[in-house]
């Protein structure tokens, strides 16, 4: 038996779950126990999750779930598949993206030949229309880079690996970058972008950060325990952000802006302003807390809602908006 055919053989025994002792694998095999523990160096070398435990109860077994039984697949079920390939598509960051190459490849390798042809041509027959821009909410629009990719699989390798991520993020309200180190829990899409939702390991606080704000992330090699309480489906319907603000409003400066009770209205349908804190004034009108006082965030804001909008707090965006607007009425003041 040449060795080729005896790591197989090594490889089938060792999948059915059960610990096999190298002294097992030589009396099976008729080597000797270097020729074995050779033989295991290689299949780990090959990238084959091989467990080993010491001790006289000791062995070796592979990995659970390395190995899966083969699965078949109608027409439909693989046209099912491939729609809600081209939908992850159209997200343009995914998450490994070129191990989902490899999977749809042998998915489509595997069809019978009357429908190989046309599933394996799948961008000609299904079409997603793309997230539109977003242009009132700044910042919320990335284009994607090989940096957001590599930050985007990381995390998923240590999510699955349950391993700590360490990686540099650029938090746009502090204008600078600092190191995280983070248990990976989950990831989630909203309007075209990716975040992060895992533990931080220096404040012990669940944590979400935007893909493409992570730079130089690397998988460390400090494991962890996974919560078993946690799912990312309670942080979607703006959870995620409902919580993200109220961390902000104690992190930074926070702007506060007084409307009607009909503007309320309004931002209270928004997607990220009904996250806001809203408080009613004693004359009827609503104070809104935003935890971003730029001058970017806010003036395009309290343009939009015109008359009846009034900036409180930070007191230098009301002269940054006194200025605009008299240039706006010189322009439109004249005889036309």
């Amino acid at each position: 038996m040449n060795p080729i055919e005896r790591a197989l053989g090594i490889l089938l025994l060792l999948s059915s779950g059960k610990l096999v002792s190298a002294t097992t694998l030589a009396e099976r095999f008729d080597v000797s126990l270097r020729t074995i523990y050779r033989d295991i160096d290689r299949l780990i070398a090959l990238g084959v999750p091989v467990d080993a435990e010491r001790g006289a109860e000791g062995g070796y077994r592979l990995a659970k779930g390395y190995l899966h039984p083969p699965v078949a697949l109608s027409r439909n079920e693989t046209a099912a598949l491939l729609s809600a390939l081209a939908l992850i598509r159209s997200i343009r960051t995914t998450p490994l993206a070129a191990d989902l190459d490899a999977a749809e490849r042998k998915l489509v390798a595997s069809l019978p030949k009357a429908v190989h042809d046309l599933l394996s041509q799948a961008d000609r027959i299904i079409g997603i229309e793309p997230v539109p821009a977003d242009i009132f909410h700044a910042g919320t629009k990335a284009e994607p880079t090989g940096a957001w990719q590599r930050a985007l699989d990381g995390f998923m390798l240590g999510l699955l690996e349950s391993r700590r991520v360490r990686f540099d993020y650029a938090n746009p309200s502090r204008r600078e970058i600092r190191a995280h180190d983070v248990e990976p829990y989950g990831i989630l899409f909203d309007r075209d972008l990716w975040y992060l939702a895992g533990r931080c390991v220096d404040t012990d606080i669940l944590k979400i950060y935007r893909a493409d704000r992570a730079s130089d992330l690397e998988v460390s090699g400090f494991r962890f325990r996974p919560s078993k309480d946690f799912t990312v489906q309670s942080l979607l319907g703006g959870v995620w952000l409902e919580r993200a603000m109220r961390r902000w409003e104690k992190e930074g400066p926070v702007a506060r802006i007084k409307v009607t009770a009909d503007q309320a209205r309004k931002l209270s349908a928004d997607w990220y302003y009904k996250h806001a804190a809203f408080a009613p004034a004693d004359d009827g009108s609503i104070v809104i807390g935003i935890p971003n006082a730029s001058s970017e965030r806010i003036l395009p804001l309290v343009r939009w809602l015109g008359p009846g909008a009034e900036i409180l707090e930070p007191t230098e965006l009301r002269q940054e908006l006194i200025t605009e607007l008299n240039g706006m009425a010189a322009v439109h003041g004249g005889d036309r």
